[in-house]
């Protein structure tokens, strides 16, 4: 029985332009069970993890912008989704910022010996608290995932690290920050910028990335940020970068995603329906989880 399983996380506490906490009821309206309904034998809609209007905080110490809140409700997260996998059921977050992978991904990790990642995104995330600009916590999350950074979010779900830097491949990305850029050199990450989309195709960097899944891994996360695609096709994102994927690449990348069936987990972020138009962004994160979970033309 393929069962589906929809959780959503509205939380923008893990950067400052509010909006993005709406995410998940823009991708409902959108129409995702509808959309859907024809690749599961069954869909289940949890809801949304509770997340409140919470009053921003920083933290003395680290600078941290609402640390100790998204370290609360990423545990929250990680024990929705591990309950998730533990019933066989496929985990589908809706976002939110993108700091709400570091739940997603306590919650997955556990059940897989090798977890992969696929990083969809214009932005590597890879910053800690003494590399951050901004110290937004959306920009840490890759790096909590690999065990770098603030204790309290690299030890979400109660262990650390859930992902090994050689399981990681970022795609799309074309805005990266000092201390990132020395991260994946020093970790050896594999990364595909919009360089390489560009010279080698979607369709070259997809069989590559899959190939390197499928001799390592036992099961591998998406966590898309619309922000990978370029703000002509998704406008509606807090950190819009030009010149990014298509929405055919994007469309060919998840087809192929779905042809090769790894992916065991998923999660789309940064849909904000306050800077989108006509919700458009919200229905292209619809249209790219059909294309993920096996919908064909003919």
């Amino acid at each position: 029985m393929k069962k589906l399983s929809i959780i959503g996380m509205p939380m923008d506490l893990g950067q400052m332009r509010r909006g993005v906490d709406m995410g998940p009821s823009a991708i409902r309206y959108a129409g995702i069970n509808e959309r859907l309904a024809h690749l599961f034998d069954c869909i289940e809609d949890l809801g949304d993890i509770m997340i409140g209007r919470p009053a921003v905080t920083i933290d003395k110490e680290s600078k941290l912008r609402n640390l100790d809140l998204i370290a609360e409700k990423s545990e929250l997260l990680a024990n929705v989704v591990d309950k998730i996998v533990k019933s066989g059921s496929f985990p589908l977050v809706l976002g939110g910022d993108h700091s709400i992978a570091i739940g997603t991904l306590a919650g997955v990790s556990k059940h897989y010996q090798n977890l992969g990642v696929i990083w969809y995104d214009a932005h590597g995330d890879l910053n800690t608290a003494e590399t951050s600009p901004s110290g937004n916590i959306h920009g840490m999350p890759l790096a909590a995932s690999l065990g770098l950074g603030h204790r309290l979010l690299k030890n979400v779900g109660g262990y650390s690290p859930k992902v090994k830097p050689e399981n990681v491949v970022i795609i799309g990305a074309r805005a990266l920050d000092d201390g990132e850029k020395v991260l994946i050199k020093n970790k050896g990450i594999k990364v595909y910028t919009m360089h390489e989309i560009d010279r080698l195709g979607m369709t070259k960097v997809m069989e590559e990335t899959i190939n390197h899944f499928k001799e390592k891994t036992d099961g591998v996360h998406l966590s898309l940020d619309l922000d990978g695609l370029d703000p002509h096709d998704a406008p509606g994102v807090g950190t819009p970068v030009n010149g990014g994927i298509s929405y055919r690449e994007s469309h060919l990348a998840m087809e192929m995603l779905a042809e090769a069936n790894i992916i065991t987990s998923a999660e789309f972020v940064e849909v904000n329906p306050i800077l989108d138009e006509r919700n458009k962004t919200a229905v292209l994160a619809v249209a790219l989880m059909s294309s993920l979970f096996g919908e064909k033309l003919l």
